[in-house]
């Protein structure tokens, strides 16, 4: 009788693009600013699960601009997919 190992995933560092949601608190990693959130302008943050030795470790906050000029340091942000279904489309 054979017996096979189940393959184990390491999980890596991922961004993810979102946009920033009223009562956002969070500070953004590279201007040490807050990621805020504007009424009139649709700001978008990046989101960064951090892995280390294939375990999560953090959770880091950019702006959309500072990502881009820090060197998308985990790699071009996955879009921004929607969480929640709407009624008028569950329907």
């Amino acid at each position: 009788m054979k017996f096979f190992m189940a393959k184990t995933s390491t999980f890596q560092s991922r961004a993810v693009l979102r946009t920033i949601e009223a009562g956002s608190s969070a500070m953004c990693i590279t201007c040490d600013e807050q990621v805020k959130f504007k009424a009139k302008v649709k700001m978008q943050q990046v989101i960064c699960n951090v892995y280390v030795d294939g375990k999560w470790d953090r959770v880091e906050h950019y702006h959309l601009e500072c990502y881009d000029t820090s060197g998308k340091p985990y790699g071009t942000p996955a879009p921004n997919v929607p969480t929640r279904v709407s009624v008028t489309t569950a329907a």
